[in-house]
């Protein structure tokens, strides 16, 4: 069984320091370790039960729930993933409507996971959703960014650079194969219908947050 872990964009850097991608990864990692201590109790109260917010009740949860994870290696995967493709696309936006598009991704992933499955009581957690929506909007602005990443298969590990657009498209088709089945974690479960609506969403509303001729800019 393989995976491959995407570490950066070697054909761009960001011009401005990714100050909201950086404090989003703080906040993660902060409500993560509320998580330890709160234990099922504080999971149950934060995360998103799809069968109460179907119903109108405890709405907070939809965007309380993106800042929660399950595991370590739920919010390291997603944290590597996020610091992969974030910083860019909040130099190509600018740091106040990239976390604008940020939040709104992380709703509409929710959103869409709920609408699949209203009458689950699986607690729905994670960053995922809104980590898809900055990939959608990666793959549609810079595709053709190399991207270094680490590829692992049994015990063969090397460094090697994929395209984005490859990169990121074969995610994207983990899962639509994976669509409708939520993987079990320590403390709630993972949607990965919720990180197809997120990409979806960021790849059709990306330019509408993108400054002027961002997009443009050839990598140095």
């Amino acid at each position: 069984m393989g995976t491959m872990i995407p570490l950066r964009d070697v054909s761009r850097r960001p011009v401005a320091f990714p100050v909201a991608t950086m404090i989003i990864i703080v906040l993660n990692v902060i409500c993560f370790f509320l998580e330890l201590a709160g234990g099922d109790a504080f999971v149950q109260q934060w995360s998103v039960i799809p069968a109460e917010v179907s119903q109108g009740h405890h709405l907070i949860t939809v965007l309380t729930g993106m800042f929660m994870h399950g595991s370590w290696s739920h919010i390291i995967g997603n944290m590597v993933f996020f610091w992969a493709f974030g910083p860019e696309i909040e130099d190509a936006m600018g740091s106040l409507r990239y976390t604008i598009f940020y939040l709104l991704g992380g709703i509409v992933a929710m959103a869409a996971q709920v609408a699949f499955d209203p009458h689950s009581t699986v607690p729905n957690l994670g960053a995922s959703g809104a980590i898809a929506a900055v990939m959608g909007a990666f793959l549609v602005t810079y595709p053709r960014d190399e991207i270094k990443s680490l590829l692992i298969i049994l015990v063969f590990v090397r460094v090697t650079f994929v395209p984005a657009a490859l990169l990121i498209g074969v995610w994207f088709l983990m899962q639509l194969l994976s669509v409708g089945t939520v993987a079990q974690t320590q403390q709630g479960g993972v949607a990965y219908l919720a990180h197809i609506g997120g990409m979806v969403y960021g790849a059709i509303t990306a330019r509408l947050f993108e400054r002027a001729g961002a997009a443009d800019t050839p990598p140095p």
